[in-house]
């Protein structure tokens, strides 16, 4: 099906025959291809008279351009990027080279995941080409004592390659959500293997709504943001370079000073400062004003006249209703 997408990459109407003897199969076997992508998540529009094509021209990751587009202490600290067609989950890719001791700076990208994951188990969608799907491997030395507030110092440097390109309206939920006016625009999921007291390797996931179908969204079960509304003409290799290279910026600080040298910037884009939330724990409701994050990036909640601070976990915080 790879032959087929790069043929309707460029956006334009392809009738059937033509598309059967480019790819040298039957105008049937293309319709079946065609409804495999869509049933993917790829909006293949198809039109009686026309023939099918992509309503955008589509843009595919590529590892030169993306290198080429990192800043230069960036570019110094990455040691290999990867772009992978389709992958269960560049998080798995990572992990796993981490686990073969590949050290800071290897990256996964790719175009698709079969079965992208979120935090608590949750599904990410991931159709192909729609995205950004990128894991990145920073070893550690002392253990997870010094990975406190991490996941938020990740979201600090998502946020700040997104306003770099000009997005607007930029915004954090704890613990490592990213909205735009409300809505999902960004995911993080770290991962760590090695040993949690000593040196260790962190696999940070993020994915970034790029140009996600609307077919594809019916699965999220949240109010959700893609950069094409938001932010219009933005690339996908732009939009990795930009990611990758703040998010090595903010690594080789946080290495040295910890959640600390994040947290300012952090409560800054906080989108539940001083408003009544519910913590979901699974066992119970917790009911409270949320008052920021502590240097250590744990939730500051005010409920019952007293103030307690809440650590990540298998945690839901949302707006009280």
């Amino acid at each position: 099906m790879q032959d087929l997408i790069k043929l309707l990459a460029d956006g334009q109407f392809h009738g059937g025959d033509e598309l059967g003897v480019a790819l040298g199969v039957s105008r049937a076997a293309v319709w079946k291809q065609v409804q495999k992508l869509q049933e993917s998540g790829l909006d293949v529009q198809s039109v009686r008279g026309k023939g099918y094509r992509l309503p955008y021209p589509m843009e595919w990751l590529d590892s030169t351009q993306i290198l080429g587009q990192l800043s230069s202490d960036a570019r110094s600290l990455v040691t290999q990027l990867e772009v992978e067609t389709l992958v269960v989950s560049t998080n798995d890719i990572a992990m796993a080279k981490a686990a073969q001791g590949v050290g800071s700076g290897y990256v996964c990208m790719a175009e698709q995941q079969t079965a992208g994951r979120g935090r608590r188990g949750r599904n990410w969608v991931s159709p192909f080409a729609s995205n950004l799907y990128v894991s990145l491997v920073w070893e550690f030395h002392q253990g997870a004592a010094q990975l406190e507030g991490l996941s938020l110092a990740t979201g600090v440097a998502v946020a700040n390659a997104l306003r770099l390109l000009g997005v607007e309206h930029v915004g954090l939920k704890w613990p490592n959500d990213l909205l735009v006016n409300g809505a999902k625009l960004s995911g993080i999921l770290l991962e760590m293997t090695g040993d949690p007291s000593g040196r260790c390797q962190v696999v940070l996931g993020v994915g970034v709504n790029h140009r996600l179908p609307a077919n594809a969204a019916i699965a999220i079960d949240q109010a959700w943001a893609r950069l094409e509304d938001v932010r219009p003409g933005i690339g996908r290799n732009l939009l990795a370079s930009t990611v990758l290279s703040e998010l090595v910026k903010m690594l080789d600080l946080f290495s040295r000073e910890g959640f600390a040298a994040f947290q300012q910037e952090w409560l800054a884009l906080d989108v539940y400062a001083d408003k009544d939330v519910v913590i979901k724990t699974g066992a119970a409701d917790i009911l409270g004003v949320a008052r920021g994050v502590d240097s250590s990036g744990g939730l500051i909640l005010e409920s019952n006249g007293r103030t307690q601070v809440i650590k990540g976990g298998e945690l839901s915080l949302r707006l009280a209703l």
